[in-house]
């Protein structure tokens, strides 16, 4: 890591910050940091993870259209609105059923997706023909929907080290009804010997999952700030790895489900500096806050600010960062 590592991950919590946790149930090093990012706007993030968020669906284009699959759902009760960052996206209003539990999830008519989520792959723009890398690609959120944009042609390779989160990555590709894809079990950084052979990469980095507290608010508590450290050290690992794996011209997303910035604009600021062939360019979507330069007195590359960030107090979604990346 570089040598602003020492200023980013010490933190001491401020008496106000050590009240916010106990109020709120976290770890003081979360709210201190929590209160730089958001500033006067804290207390609304806090709130806002309080709540439950609203459950979204994707609709599987590969089986079925998005008006025909409303219309069922909305026949069994469901009300459905549109999200309108998603082309296949929907927000779902009223659920008088499980979502696991209709035939139209079991038929693999639609995926259970957080609406931020599905924002990585629409970000990448994989096309039918190209060669499509899923570093981390377990459960298969990700996965299933770069093959369907991809209608099922070309190739990817979905890549995760679980066993057991292979197992459901498999299940949901042939419930889905993707036949594009290649499975493989295995640290994804020992993968660069193949070379730069990818024209798209996917890379939905492991993190502490900060962005996940309304879904999971045991994270208020389940992460320390050296597990924070580490999981930044194998973030920069894995980047460095996409960067290796994608062709010249090619495309990278670096995604995680946490708002931290040590985990997001720290990281790819890192990667930017050991390469001047790589930068991150402008998505193309109309949604999020732009990429945050500077954090706990360190200056981080300003091409980060090109990255896109999404919070459940000003978007309605789990916590995101999205960087989209073009080696050239």
């Amino acid at each position: 890591m570089g040598d602003d590592e020492g200023e980013l991950f010490h933190v001491k919590p401020s008496r106000y910050a050590v009240e916010l946790a106990e109020r709120y149930g976290y770890l003081p090093y979360m709210i201190e940091r929590y209160a730089e990012i958001f500033g006067e706007r804290l207390l609304d993030f806090l709130e806002a993870c309080e709540k439950p968020l609203r459950r979204s669906i994707r609709c599987n284009t590969l089986k079925i259209d998005c008006g025909s699959l409303a219309r069922r759902l909305e026949a069994k009760g469901f009300k459905l609105r549109k999200i309108p960052w998603a082309p296949h996206g929907f927000w779902v209003e009223e659920e008088p059923l499980s979502l696991g539990a209709t035939e139209e999830y079991l038929l693999g008519y639609y995926y259970i997706q957080g609406a931020a989520s599905m924002l990585p792959a629409y970000i990448l723009e994989p096309r039918p023909g190209e060669r499509v890398l899923d570093m981390a690609a377990a459960p298969g959120g990700k996965t299933t929907q770069l093959a369907q944009l991809m209608l099922n042609r070309g190739v990817i390779l979905a890549v995760d080290i679980s066993r057991r989160r292979v197992r459901a990555l498999r299940s949901h590709l042939n419930r889905m009804g993707v036949t594009n894809t290649v499975v493989v079990r295995t640290d994804a950084r020992r993968l660069v010997k193949l070379g730069p052979v990818f024209d798209k990469v996917m890379l939905d980095a492991p993190c502490t999952g900060e962005g996940l507290i309304p879904i999971d608010p045991s994270r208020k508590k389940s992460r320390t700030m050296n597990d924070l450290r580490l999981l930044a050290r194998l973030q920069v690992e894995l980047l460095e790895a996409a960067f290796a794996l994608t062709r010249s011209g090619g495309y990278i997303v670096y995604t995680t489900c946490s708002i931290a910035p040590e985990e997001n604009e720290y990281v790819v600021s890192q990667v930017l500096e050991n390469h001047p062939n790589l930068a991150v360019v402008e998505p193309g979507v109309d949604v999020g806050l732009p990429g945050i330069t500077r954090f706990r007195g360190v200056d981080f590359d300003p091409q980060v600010g090109r990255c896109r960030r999404l919070y459940p107090h000003t978007h309605g979604t789990e916590g995101f960062v999205i960087c989209l990346l073009r080696k050239y």
